[in-house]
């Protein structure tokens, strides 16, 4: 039994019984394997969830980087096509999705849940900042540039929760706010306008 295999299992179990398996005896004795072929894989329910949370990731860029349009694109082309193609495969599993959001869109608990997504997506937006500083489409700003990496994650949690609440058709208005939220985050470390922020908050606190 692979990972793959374990994560559709589990994600099944879910949307048939809207709730997570009593233990994992039950849950591999229901698919018909022992229980350390589960253990092959993952130590916990816990630790699976994370890997799914993941694998939606993961997925979505093995089906862009072979792509030479997406290859080609600037930094924030790229952040705009990973977040269509990903909320594409959210889509997928919508409805586990929903089941699960008591887990992850509560501020305290997302950081569980989403942990694994969440390096695995620091190591991506770290490759399309050091891009972008090697374009000229992103500015290197002393004290500041360590920081760039935490408001893209904090950006794909706000492309997820709307995405998640999203009522409109064909969830048009997610593809809206990913546009705006991306086009706005690279005019800010792109364009003078974070340092005129940057200039103003220090005058500010000059004078207290």
């Amino acid at each position: 039994m692979d990972k793959q295999f374990t994560r559709d299992a589990y994600i099944k179990y879910w949307l048939e019984n809207g709730k997570k398996p009593i233990s994992v005896y039950t849950f591999t004795q229901q698919l018909g394997i022992p229980e350390s072929t589960f253990y092959d894989n993952y130590s916990s329910f816990e630790a699976l969830e994370k890997d799914i949370w993941r694998s939606f990731f993961v997925d979505t860029l093995e089906k862009l980087k072979p792509d030479a349009t997406y290859l080609n694109y600037d930094s924030r082309e790229k952040l705009l096509a990973f977040y269509f193609l990903w909320v594409q495969r959210l889509r997928e599993n919508r409805s586990y999705i929903l089941l699960q959001k008591d887990k992850y869109l509560a501020p305290p608990l997302h950081i569980d849940q989403l942990e694994s997504f969440r390096i695995a997506f620091y190591d991506y937006i770290r490759d399309l900042i050091k891009e972008g500083y090697q374009s000229g489409e992103i500015k290197e700003r002393k004290f500041v540039s360590d920081q760039y990496v935490h408001g893209f994650w904090l950006q794909a949690l706000f492309v997820l929760q709307y995405w998640v609440k999203d009522d409109s058709e064909r969830f048009e208005m997610t593809d809206a706010a990913i546009e705006k939220a991306v086009n706005l985050s690279f005019q800010l470390i792109s364009s003078n306008t974070l340092d005129s922020i940057l200039d103003f908050g220090k005058f500010v606190f000059a004078r207290k």
